[in-house]
């Protein structure tokens, strides 16, 4: 047997012999990945990984919250028999439940417990069902609300302004998303079906890889896909930037705000029509 592939370094030495040269910054090392990559000492996913975790670093709650605008809550008095449908609707595994505003959350409901009311209605009390909010600053660093996620097991934060106020609410899952890109279940749009999705009232949840002459089917709009072929590349040319979540746009009558992002690419997008008598009729 040959005795040279015992010699011969793995790409952890390899990239550790590379990484020799001390970069000066963080640009610099940045660099020096990307150099490893091309030598194929790393693939695509790991040095995506790697630059989102230096990412983290860098960005605050602010950067990936959900804003208080796009939270679903559950007010405190809200019927169970009501309430149902919206959880269901939504498919979201957590609620903050609020009194009079989005400033009074009481608490956080799971889903999952409203099983206790299937089992005995006639005990079940809103209230008694609800987990403690953790509130977090929102200016507090992602790489530190990533260790106390882990610390407390919590899953959820509510972030607040200077004043106290909810600016917004951030999951692990936000977090996480940073490092190892969108995080999808089996609530989310399927690549193939379901792109576009009524929500409520003329809003719509939208597949940001919809094609854009889907799109323009559904919407009965005109937007052009010379330059680009989805709804996400149509939205990034509208915003002239790569937007972050909750931040929105209007064009041709809608109004296209930012659901889901992270720090590469456009996930899903809320679309709502400012002239609901106009909607077109949809096969």
């Amino acid at each position: 047997m040959d005795d040279s592939s015992k010699s011969r370094p793995g790409w952890l030495e390899r990239l550790s012999a590379l990484l020799l040269r001390e970069p000066e910054d963080r640009k610099e090392l940045v660099e020096l990945l990307h150099s490893a990559f091309e030598r194929n000492l790393l693939d695509a996913e790991a040095l995506g990984m790697i630059e989102g975790v230096l990412s983290v670093s860098e960005l605050t709650v602010r950067d990936v919250m959900v804003p208080r605008s796009l939270i679903d809550v559950i007010k405190q008095d809200t019927p169970v028999e009501k309430l149902l449908p919206f959880v269901v609707e939504t498919a979201h595994s957590r609620f903050p439940v609020i009194g009079e505003d989005k400033d009074d959350v009481l608490g956080i409901l799971l889903a999952k417990d409203l099983l206790r009311y299937f089992h005995d209605p006639a005990t079940f009390d809103l209230r008694d069902s609800l987990r403690q909010a953790v509130f977090v600053p929102e200016t507090k660093p992602l790489n530190v609300l990533l260790r106390d996620f882990r610390t407390t097991r919590n899953h959820m934060a509510i972030a607040v302004d200077e004043y106290g106020g909810v600016a917004g609410l951030v999951t692990i899952e936000d977090v996480i998303a940073q490092i190892v890109g969108d995080i999808e279940d089996e609530y989310d749009c399927d690549d193939t079906e379901d792109n576009i999705i009524p929500v409520r009232g003329q809003r719509y949840r939208v597949k940001a890889l919809t094609a854009i002459d889907a799109f323009n089917h559904y919407f009965d709009t005109g937007f052009s896909d010379d330059d680009v072929d989805t709804i996400g590349g149509l939205a990034i040319s509208l915003f002239g930037h790569l937007p972050k979540r909750g931040e929105a746009v209007e064009d041709s009558g809608l109004r296209f705000t930012i659901m889901r992002a992270d720090s590469r690419r456009l996930h899903t997008l809320l679309i709502e029509r400012l002239h609901p008598q106009d909607a077109p009729l949809t096969d």
